[in-house]
């Protein structure tokens, strides 16, 4: 007789690469939106329009009470703001999967850090290796030291993220919800100039809503599911994957194109965060949080 469990970890499995695959879309769609509303407008965006939907799913008002740990709840949403911030800052000065591809070290930099092993220095080799490898043979249109600055700042901030996001993770939908609504806040000054161009047409108005489903709302919602079923060094393995969906990603939707010494440098980038996230993870016994 075949276990049902086996159909359960396949579905969950696919949750996962479907979270990976709508983010990375997300992501590629919100780039064509930056004529309109700049770069700080549309992570704005991204964050109210997910906040506003998450407040809908989990009605966190329900629950708040003097216990909550809302120091870390402001933290929380702070270095979220400041991620999603300083990332669509990078998009507007690199190729998409070349910022994803730096702002992945954030994680793997905290896997590092948790699980202490000396094998851990190949990890961090190989990724000082991709990173070196990125600007090589890079174009203006497709590459530039600023861009890498803000997609460094990125990844530090998606490793406190981790940091501070396990330090929450016990409320669930709620806290991120709450955490999504403090993000929004903390941007409200940087995007808030051309916000007003959201309501010039329709069409605008329903990207800015795909953006946010795919790139926040739908992702929490499939990996909410997934971590029931699935190791944290699955999702590490799949996170060290981002890179690539996102190249492939931009390619299609924006016709972005990277150079040879890129693409190498990206696959040994993707090849110390999986390496690292085999081997470390099970062992550090921290959670893998998606960028939300």
């Amino acid at each position: 007789m075949i276990s049902s469990a086996h159909p359960k970890q396949e579905l969950a499995l696919a949750a996962a690469c479907l979270s990976l695959i709508s983010v990375q879309i997300g992501a590629a769609i919100a780039k064509t939106l930056f004529p309109i509303f700049g770069a700080e407008g549309v992570a704005l965006i991204r964050l109210s329009f997910s906040a506003i939907l998450l407040w809908i799913i989990f009605k966190p008002w329900r629950t708040f009470h003097a216990d909550l740990p809302w120091k870390n709840l402001f933290i929380y949403g702070l270095v979220l703001s400041c991620m999603n911030l300083l990332i669509y800052k990078a998009f507007a000065h690199l190729s998409i999967g070349i910022a994803i591809s730096i702002e992945v070290l954030g994680p793997l930099t905290v896997a590092m850090f948790m699980s202490k092993q000396k094998q851990d220095l190949i990890w961090g080799g190989l990724s000082l290796i991709g990173l070196i490898l990125l600007p090589l043979g890079g174009s203006h249109q497709n590459f530039s030291y600023l861009g890498m600055g803000y997609a460094l700042a990125a990844a530090c901030c998606w490793g406190l993220y981790i940091i501070y996001g396990t330090k929450v993770a016990k409320g669930g939908g709620n806290t991120v919800a709450i955490g999504m609504l403090v993000a929004c806040l903390f941007a409200l000054p940087f995007g808030i100039t051309d916000i007003g161009n959201i309501l010039h047409s329709y069409w605008i108005l329903l990207l800015c809503i795909l953006v946010s489903l795919l790139s926040s709302t739908i992702p929490f919602l499939l990996d909410i599911f997934a971590m029931k079923k699935l190791e944290p060094k699955v999702f590490g393995i799949l996170l060290s994957a981002s890179p690539a969906v996102s190249a492939i990603a931009a390619w299609l939707i924006l016709g972005e194109q990277l150079n040879l010494y890129q693409i190498l440098g990206i696959a040994i980038i993707m090849t110390a965060c999986a390496g690292c996230s085999y081997f470390s993870y099970k062992k550090s016994g921290l959670s893998i949080q998606t960028e939300t």
